[in-house]
């Protein structure tokens, strides 16, 4: 059983920057694959960035560029830089997890069949 805890979302202006954490704990031994997804309250949750164990990395189309993933297996976290945030990027962002060996883009598709997920925290970006 792996438990992951997110942190780093609020309420910023549009265009600004906010960084998300995730924390895993329990058995993160080989996790392989970590992402995350946001959903908002008129849209199904959908995957925004995801990293496998090998560092490969892949987006949804609309935050390539405006945001970065990375992992430090070291300390078992995720993270999500956001930069030119958009109010259409406000949404309760949660990230997940594997040990299986989904590639990132396949991960993103996966959705509900990745077994482990956070709470969620929420970002709020106004215009």
């Amino acid at each position: 059983q792996v438990t992951l805890v997110e942190s780093g979302g609020g309420s910023v202006q549009a265009g600004g920057s906010l960084r998300l954490s995730c924390t895993a704990s329990g058995s993160t031994a080989n996790i392989y694959v970590m992402a995350w997804f946001r959903q908002s309250s008129d849209l199904d949750r959908e995957g925004v960035a995801a990293i496998d164990n090998d560092g490969r990395v892949a987006y949804e189309d609309s935050v390539e560029g405006r945001f970065t993933i990375s992992r430090d297996n070291a300390k078992n976290a995720l993270y999500l830089e956001m930069n030119d945030l958009k109010p259409e990027d406000s949404g309760l962002y949660s990230c997940a997890a594997d040990h299986e060996d989904w590639t990132a883009r396949q991960s993103l598709a996966a959705g509900p069949l990745l077994p482990y997920w956070g709470l969620g925290t929420q970002v709020t970006v106004s215009s």
